[in-house]
């Protein structure tokens, strides 16, 4: 099993490497099939927030102007501070149906909607919704890329701009997480331990996402990516009914 779950970090590090963000939209849904959505969680919470701040100070040229990270970022923060809630009241197996959910819903926006576009006056508008939205799925599941990536990725950005404007966000909810969960009881010693072990994998993984994306097309790696995501989900959901 925790050959499974390193594997599962890994890849998503891999993912990373290729795209600059969605190692959670791997290792989440693999790591909840393998254990409960809120180990998956907590073990994920500190490499999230350490690996973006990495990739935050490298492309800090890059991040969105201020005004715009004040309300995506910002609103973020409340919406974790809900999610954590719910993550510490609601039953694991309506979390999981969540997780599962979540991931099928990012699955079919991004084949049903290749071409989403949001043009800037537009996504200065909508920063604080998809901000509230974003965080709220990431305190419950650890997964805020249906809404955050999806967002960020309809804006057209440039690669080094959504690099930099998603780590951003992913810090400034990690470390609102972090707290949540150390004050709700759900943080200890031990999954702290594991966390660091999966930021290592992740490390690992990243350069091997590089090494990737230069051998295949970026089309080709992100049906790959679909396909496993839809597989997880599914099996999520099979669990969940036979539970």
């Amino acid at each position: 099993m925790y050959i499974l779950a390193a594997l599962a970090v890994l890849a998503g590090g891999a993912v990373k490497g290729v795209t600059g963000a969605g190692a959670p939209v791997i290792a989440i849904p693999a790591l909840t099939m393998l254990f409960d959505v809120k180990m998956a969680v907590t073990i994920m919470v500190v490499p999230n927030l350490l690996s973006n701040v990495w990739q935050a100070w490298a492309y800090r040229r890059d991040i969105l102007p201020a005004r715009f990270m004040a309300h995506f970022a910002g609103a973020g923060v409340a919406g974790v501070i809900v999610g954590s809630v719910m993550l510490s009241a609601l039953p694991g197996d309506v979390l999981s149906l969540i997780v599962a959910s979540v991931v099928a819903g990012y699955v079919a926006l991004r084949v049903t909607r290749p071409g989403l576009w949001i043009p800037p006056w537009l996504a200065q508008r909508m920063a604080a919704l998809a901000g509230l939205t974003g965080g709220a799925l990431q305190g419950a599941t650890g997964l805020s890329a249906p809404i955050s990536i999806t967002f960020l990725n309809a804006q057209r950005l440039a690669r080094p701009q959504f690099i930099g404007t998603i780590s951003v966000f992913f810090i400034t909810m990690t470390t609102a997480q972090i707290v949540s969960l150390v004050s709700l009881g759900l943080m200890d010693v031990p999954r702290v331990a594991m966390g660091l072990v999966a930021l290592g994998l992740i490390f690992a993984g990243m350069p091997l996402g590089t090494w990737l994306g230069r051998r295949i097309s970026t089309v080709v790696f992100d049906r790959i990516i679909l396909a496993l995501l839809a597989a997880l989900a599914v099996k999520i959901f099979t669990e969940a009914a036979l539970g």
